[in-house]
This record gives C-alpha cells, sequence and structure tokens, in this order.
C-alpha cells in the first residue's frame, strides 16, 4: 500500500511534491512508494515520478503530460486513457499494466518493458520506443505513425 506522506504530497500539487523530490533527492523521496494508491483522474502535469513504485495504482484518466516516469514501476498499474503526451518514460517498467486508449504521443520510452500490456488504441504518433519491450502485449488498433521503433522487441523478435 501508498505510504500515506507521499500520496498527500503528490496530491497537494506538483510545486510542492517536485521542491520536495529535489530536497530530499537522497533519502527516502529517491523512490516514493505510491504502490495501489487511487490516483484516478489526478492532475500530475510535469510531476517528477522518476523511480516510484506505482505498481498497481489507478491512474485512470490522469494527466501525466510532461511527467519524468524514467524507471517508474508501474506493473499492472491502470492507465486507461491516461494523457502522457510527451512524458519521460525511459526504462519505464509497464508489465502487464492497462494502457487502453492513453496517450502516449511523443513520449520517450526507450528500453521500456510493455511486456503483456494491454496497449489497444493507444497513440503513439511521434514516439520514442528504441529497444523496447512489447512481448506478449496487445498492440491491436495502435497509431505508430511517425514512432522511432529501432531495435523494438515484439514477442521475442527484433523488428
Amino acid at each position: 500500500m501508498a505510504k500515506q506522506k507521499h500520496l498527500d504530497l503528490l496530491l497537494s500539487g506538483n510545486t510542492i511534491w517536485n521542491k520536495w523530490r529535489r530536497a530530499y533527492f537522497d533519502v527516502q523521496a529517491l523512490e516514493p512508494d505510491l504502490h495501489g494508491a487511487d490516483l484516478h483522474e489526478a492532475d500530475l502535469r510535469g510531476a517528477d515520478l522518476h523511480e516510484a513504485d506505482l505498481s498497481g495504482a489507478n491512474l485512470q484518466d490522469a494527466n501525466l503530460q510532461e511527467a519524468d516516469l524514467q524507471e517508474t514501476d508501474l506493473r499492472g498499474a491502470d492507465l486507461r486513457n491516461a494523457n502522457l503526451s510527451g512524458a519521460n518514460l525511459f526504462k519505464v517498467h509497464l508489465h502487464s499494466a492497462d494502457l487502453r486508449g492513453a496517450n502516449l504521443s511523443h513520449t520517450y520510452m526507450k528500453e521500456a518493458d510493455l511486456s503483456k500490456a494491454d496497449l489497444r488504441g493507444i497513440d503513439l504518433e511521434g514516439a520514442n520506443l528504441s529497444k523496447a519491450n512489447f512481448e506478449g502485449a496487445n498492440l491491436s488498433g495502435v497509431d505508430l505513425n511517425d514512432g522511432n521503433l529501432n531495435v523494438t522487441s515484439v514477442n521475442g523478435k527484433k523488428v
């Protein structure tokens, strides 16, 4: 379960959250525990969530535009219809996450783990997916316009 202190700080606004992350970058703020948090429809635009544990979190309809989610654990998270446009998703862990209808346009997703994720109908226009892992992912109706798929793995094969 999410640490209440971390959840309260995040929900107090991005300015306070990001200041706290910078002030305590070498202590507990390095890897915030937001496991299983209910952040449905939360405005997390521009939030510094790098290396956070958001596994199993409800981020349905959340605004994560331009957020830093680098190396964040989002395994099993509900990101249906979330806006992640322009977010940093370098080495993000999205194994078994539900991203149906999410906007991932212009995201940096190099080396992202999207294995077994439900990606039906997502927008990946202009996304950098270099070396991403899509093994076992559902890619029905995915928009890859102008996406960079350089050396991406899909079902164990490089494409």
